[in-house]
């Protein structure tokens, strides 16, 4: 994971890892071999993996079959320790665990990568239009596309400033 609004995860996949299992035990969950394994994969990722390529990264464990996998990304997605990324029905670990939020994701149609943005102001007006109509949001992905810094400095195509 990188990118300067991720600046609240763990940069290193084993504290990153005792970070999720604390979560885990602290928001009423278990954090199997199987759940590990998945986030793992997830935090390896270069970028948004689908179900199906998590389940043929997970070499010769036995409990990893198609509805396993589903059922582990399903609690990650219920702990807060990853997002789905709708538009291409994969997911992502989520930048921001250790606290609640709506994400907003940037997915960068050149690389693939999706960095995970603050956008906290956003989406507190957001909030509020949506309890103005009555509406109870349980809750928010953002999804925005285009080109991030990295690639729009390699092809020179933007004047973004690249990321730390």
């Amino acid at each position: 994971m990188s990118g300067a609004h991720l600046a609240c995860a763990p940069d290193r996949l084993d504290e990153s890892l005792r970070e999720a299992e604390a979560l885990c035990l602290e928001r009423g969950g278990k954090l199997t071999p199987l759940r590990r394994k998945v986030l793992t994969l997830l935090l390896r990722s270069p970028g948004p993996a689908k179900a199906y390529d998590l389940l043929g990264q997970m070499g010769d464990d036995k409990a990893a079959k198609p509805p396993s996998v589903y059922r582990s990304l399903d609690f990650l997605l219920e702990m807060g320790l990853a997002h789905r990324v709708e538009s291409l029905n994969a997911f992502v670990p989520c930048g921001h665990w250790g606290h609640g939020h709506a994400a907003v994701l940037l997915i960068c149609e050149t690389c693939g990568v999706a960095d995970e943005l603050h956008a906290d102001e956003p989406v507190s007006i957001l909030k509020a239009q949506v309890q103005e109509a009555g509406f109870s949001m349980r809750e928010v992905v953002i999804e925005a596309r285009g080109v991030c810094a990295r690639c729009s400095a390699k092809s020179g195509t933007g004047s973004a400033k690249r990321r730390s």
